[in-house]
């Protein structure tokens, strides 16, 4: 449902109330001469304080995973330039990109950013569900954020009765864990194929009275079953997700086929490539080759579709739909999107409508937030790659797939590493000079670099061999060997309290580590009670006395396929 019919007054469009004021780059709420009043709760101005904010209503055939419930937030005032000094103008283009940062949650949130013209309306408009405490508990804004999107094939609201299976609690049909680098600069969305052998663990549930009960686990079944099945919630998705990842998600949405079809409606439709005819009778798509701008049911049976793609099984539609969404993404982060009062309003209204969350994302002013760290993405550096998987060797006809045990943990590892898939050539001037920064300044004298040493991924041995290294051969006497770290750490990293800045500064220049292996951040202290800094060796180690090169390497597991969302690809 639109904001045009909403509570609207007769023959008045929401979207048009809306006007953009060039001297701010701000949509305002301008209402009409004769006084009619706006459908949609919007800033609280001196010229608008006859507006009465109408509440949504409730929205029937709407059936996510219980329990659900609505919740709002209390009013919060919007910013205005009213009564204070003029600010500098910033560029439409960026003021829209914040606005409209759910871009790169798959457009799921993109109401997150319009959502700050009208916070009660719009988290009105949410469902949520418990997360039974498989998250970590919710996003952080300085550090990197794990969000887990999944896509259900419960026939949800009306027009759905010929999708899914009839009856269903409905499956974890499509999943993709997003993930975003700490310092926003780039992302990868990792799909998870429905037909994969998982184990999936106990699930602690919230009912629907809200009593709890543990569902148990299933050893060697799809991962689809991970959701609905047996009363399995969300939740249970996550958990299951952590078991084969070793990653914990911050959050989690949940969207279901009308999220497709409202969504892509919103823009205007999404412009797809065939590089052949496709006439599917099971997902009814019916195209001729070239390029198509579908919406809609057909935007639907586009994303659907397997039998006529690749060798006709799920992977072929994970490929199918990624090209989707990179498109998708591309339609919200156009200039035809961003400067559209009538799509921003409907934007908002459909991506609030649309999903479900979790429980400790469930106002639009959460979304909003995190909608602006992922605004920050360029798609260029967003990449789309699935779960490194083989054929099940167990089966004589082949319906599943098993992980590929060769180089799932590398992508695991990358992930939780937060190491990127492809190479972040330009990295914006601020954050380049802060990293450049770590290195510039005094240094201690060696003897004074007191510091712990882990491994936790260079060649066994090699802690105590840098320990003693560092006393013999470099003067840091007040070094120590920790043990080990976590394994499977990439990148050498040290930590250190800012006011050790002197003395990270001279381990730098003695071990060759780049700025971008210095974490300022906190020490720890050691048996005589005094703070040290904490040297983790990662795989990038390559014995004491060598230099250690930081940074991404944006380098792909061999065997790995991959795409970026700037990728304009044809569907075979």
């Amino acid at each position: 449902m639109d904001a045009q019919s909403r509570g609207r007054a007769e023959n008045i469009d929401p979207a048009d109330q809306w006007v953009l004021n060039p001297n701010t780059g701000e949509y305002e709420l301008r209402l009409t001469p004769s006084g009619a009043q706006s459908a949609v709760p919007g800033p609280r101005r001196a010229a608008s304080r006859t507006a009465t904010p109408v509440r949504a209503p409730q929205r029937p055939g709407r059936d996510v995973p219980p329990p659900r419930r609505r919740r709002g937030v209390p009013e919060e005032p919007v910013p205005t330039r009213r009564g204070r000094r003029p600010e500098k103008k910033k560029s439409k283009a960026k003021k829209f990109l914040l606005w409209t940062g759910g871009t790169m949650a798959f457009l799921l949130i993109a109401g997150a950013g319009a959502g700050y013209l009208y916070l009660e309306h719009l988290n009105d408009n949410i469902d949520s569900v418990p997360d039974d405490g498989a998250s970590t508990g919710g996003f952080k804004k300085d550090e990197a954020i794990n969000i887990l999107l999944i896509g259900t094939d419960k026939r949800t609201g009306s027009g759905n009765s010929g999708y899914g299976d009839k009856n269903s609690p409905g499956h974890a049909d499509t999943t993709i864990l997003l993930h975003v680098s700490k310092d926003r600069s780039n992302a990868t969305a990792l799909s998870i194929p429905r037909d994969l052998i998982v184990d999936i663990p106990d699930c602690p549930t919230t009912q629907e009275d809200g009593s709890k009960k543990v569902i148990p686990g299933s050893q060697g079944v799809r991962f689809n079953t991970s959701l609905g099945q047996s009363g399995r919630t969300p939740s249970c998705t996550v958990r299951t997700v952590t078991e084969l990842t070793g990653i914990r998600a911050d959050n989690f949405m949940v969207a279901d086929f009308n999220a497709v079809k409202t969504l892509t409606s919103a823009v205007g439709g999404v412009e797809v490539c065939l590089a052949k005819d496709i006439d599917d009778p099971d997902s009814h798509l019916k195209l001729s080759k070239g390029t198509h701008t579908i919406e809609g049911e057909q935007a639907l049976a586009f994303v659907r579709t397997r039998h006529s793609v690749g060798f006709g099984g799920d992977l072929s539609r994970i490929g199918l739909q990624q090209q989707f969404l990179s498109a998708l993404m591309r339609k919200l982060k156009s200039n035809d999107t961003l400067t559209s009062p009538t799509k921003m309003v409907k934007l908002a209204e459909a991506g609030t409508e649309a999903l479900t969350v979790d429980s400790q994302l469930d106002s639009i002013g959460k979304l909003k937030d995190l909608g602006l760290e992922l605004g920050k993405l360029n798609t260029k550096n967003l990449t789309f790659t699935t779960v490194p998987v083989i054929d099940n060797p167990n089966e004589t006809v082949k319906a599943t797939v098993v992980l590929n045990e060769a180089t799932a943990p590398e992508v695991f590892d990358m992930i939780k590493n937060d190491v990127s898939f492809t190479e972040v050539k330009k990295q914006k001037k601020k954050e380049k000079a802060a990293v450049a920064a770590r290195l510039k300044g005094t240094k201690a004298d060696a003897s004074e670099v007191r510091v712990r040493i882990l491994n936790g991924g260079a060649e066994s041995g090699s802690a105590q061999r840098t320990v003693t290294w560092l006393q013999t051969e470099e003067g840091v006497t007040k070094s120590e060997n920790a043990g080990n770290a976590d394994a499977g750490q990439k990148r050498t990293t040290l930590e250190y309290d800012p006011e050790q800045a002197d003395q990270a500064r001279r381990l730098a220049a003695i071990m060759g580590l780049s700025g971008s292996a210095l974490k300022p951040g906190e020490s720890v202290t050691n048996a005589q009670g005094l703070p040290t800094m904490t040297l983790i060796l990662g795989e990038d180690f390559k014995g004491a006395g060598v230099p250690v090169s930081g940074g991404s390497s944006g380098k792909t597991p061999e065997g790995v396929e991959k795409s970026t969302a700037d990728q304009v690809q044809c569907a075979k």
